[in-house]
Order: structure tokens, then C-alpha cells, then sequence
């Protein structure tokens, strides 16, 4: 089953999954310190909480990025060829470590700049990957990829 992935940054995670808890009447599939995810069925949606304290005042709540979580790599490969096909600069990701999994993704940025990846799990990870503010840029996690898209853009994008 497909579903659309919505990642916010929160202020206080805790807060957060308490208050999401109660919102979607169901308890997160995954913690981990700073960080949350929940795999709700109705409405299908993966919503994950991302603690970014670093951010400052006044800039909780923001947008991380979007997503669709899909069942294996070969619909990742598949939305590659149809996004590429449209003439969207993309970014192919194997193996990734991201957000306590390792995952298999494609990135575009739709015009204003939000981050969309089409991704699936392959495994739990115990690293968190790229979203930490500390090293944001050495990922296309949280941060502008050093990576480049296909058209050399760099791809702005999180997990």
C-alpha cells in the first residue's frame, strides 16, 4: 500500500507524538531520540517528527519535507523513469541510512523549493542518517545535497 509521507520539525517530540497520538488515535511505529514516525492506516499517511531544536525560535512546526512511501524499489525505479520522463530533475539514492532505516529513494523539488521523495524501507537502522543539524549537508537529508541532480542542481531534500 502506498502513502503519502508528511515530516515536520517539532520543537518537542514528545509534545508532539502526544498530541499526534491523539489526533490519528494511534501510537508511533518508530522512536528514537529527536525523532518519531507513524504509519497510519486511515487516512493512509507515514507522518514523521523530526525535534529540530537547532532551528531557533518561532520555526517549529515547519514543513521537513513530503513523500510517498511505496512497497519496494521497483516502484522507486518506476516514478525515477516517469518524474525524468517529464523533464523533472531527479535524485536516485540506494541504501540510503535515513531516519533509523535504510531506504531506497528518488528526490525532486517541486517549484518553490519543498522536497518530495519516493522512497521504501528496506530495513531498520540503529543511525539515524542525515537528519541531524550537525551534519545536514553531508546528506541530501535535511539539508542541500552535495549531490547533484541530473541536470547538476543540487537537490535540497530530507529523509
Amino acid at each position: 500500500m502506498a502513502r503519502v509521507q508528511l515530516a515536520l520539525n517539532v520543537a518537542d517530540v514528545d509534545a508532539a507524538v502526544d498530541f499526534y497520538s491523539k489526533l490519528f488515535g494511534a501510537e508511533p511505529a518508530k522512536r528514537r531520540p529527536g525523532y518519531a514516525n507513524f504509519a497510519i492506516d486511515e487516512p493512509p499517511l507515514k507522518l514523521v517528527l523530526i525535534e529540530d531544536k537547532a532551528r531557533g525560535e518561532g520555526v517549529t512546526g515547519a514543513l521537513n519535507h513530503l513523500g510517498v512511501e511505496v512497497e519496494d524499489t521497483s516502484e522507486v525505479v518506476a516514478a525515477q523513469e516517469r518524474l525524468a520522463g517529464a523533464q523533472l530533475d531527479t535524485l536516485r539514492q540506494e541504501n540510503k541510512a535515513c531516519c533509523y532505516a535504510v531506504q531506497d529513494k528518488v528526490w525532486v523539488n517541486d517549484p518553490d523549493g519543498a522536497p518530495w521523495e519516493w522512497y521504501t524501507v528496506l530495513a531498520d537502522s540503529p543511525q539515524a542518517g542525515g537528519f541531524s543539524p550537525a551534519n545536514a549537508e553531508d546528506f541530501a537529508c535535511c539539508g542541500t545535497s552535495s549531490q547533484a541532480s541530473d541536470s547538476g542542481l543540487p537537490i535540497t531534500a530530507c529523509c
